[in-house]
């Protein structure tokens, strides 16, 4: 009797065990946060509401030092995972032209980080793209472009209600060289706009 009665409550205590290490686990990957699913675009639009969000846009940035500017187009979507670091969990690319010379694609290879900032304000956007809540952040992305060069693509997006020290637009390393002036986009030209969907 003693040795069943020792071998069920034995029983009990692993049960209860694992429930408390199933419920601790449980707790921590609710407080460090889920993945989060990112479609970024280079998007088109004027800039002035009401106007359509689409993809297919192109933006722009000039290397420093008298360099000369190169001109990006692109999509592609992202799993950041909670921690806020990187992964390799990521697709996308676009066109790329340089005045100094030369044009291809590139291709996204590996998130390096994502810093999401905050939810857009609605001001009345028509948004064609529509994958998820608009969101400003920044994020970094390494790339391969098709002439064997690499590089690391800069996504950053300062949409309605965003908070100061984001920009808004692309930069980008292209080998040795680095497109880091990036200058702000101008109300009813299409250009120079970026967007995130959080979904």
């Amino acid at each position: 009797m003693r040795t069943r009665s020792k071998r069920f409550i034995g029983l009990g205590g692993v049960v209860v065990l694992g429930g408390v290490l199933l419920l601790l686990a449980t707790f921590a990957g609710a407080a460090s946060g889920q993945a989060q699913h990112v479609r970024w675009d280079i998007i088109s639009t004027s800039g002035v509401p009401p106007a359509p969000i689409n993809s297919g846009g192109h933006a722009s940035a000039t290397a420093a030092n008298g360099g000369d500017t190169i001109t990006l187009t692109g999509s592609g979507t992202f799993v950041a995972p909670a921690s806020g670091g990187g992964s390799g969990a990521a697709t996308g690319g676009g066109t790329w032209t340089a005045t100094g010379g030369g044009s291809g694609t590139y291709t996204v290879t590996a998130l390096v980080s994502w810093r999401p900032a905050n939810a857009q304000i609605n001001v009345g956007f028509i948004d064609n793209i529509d994958e998820g809540t608009r969101t400003n952040g920044t994020a970094v992305l390494n790339i391969a472009f098709s002439d064997g060069s690499d590089g690391v693509l800069t996504v950053g997006c300062h949409g309605p209600g965003a908070p100061p020290g984001i920009f808004e637009g692309i930069a980008t390393t292209k080998g040795y060289k680095t497109y880091y002036m990036t200058p702000s986009p101008m109300p009813g030209v299409d250009a120079g706009r970026t967007l995130f969907h959080v979904g």
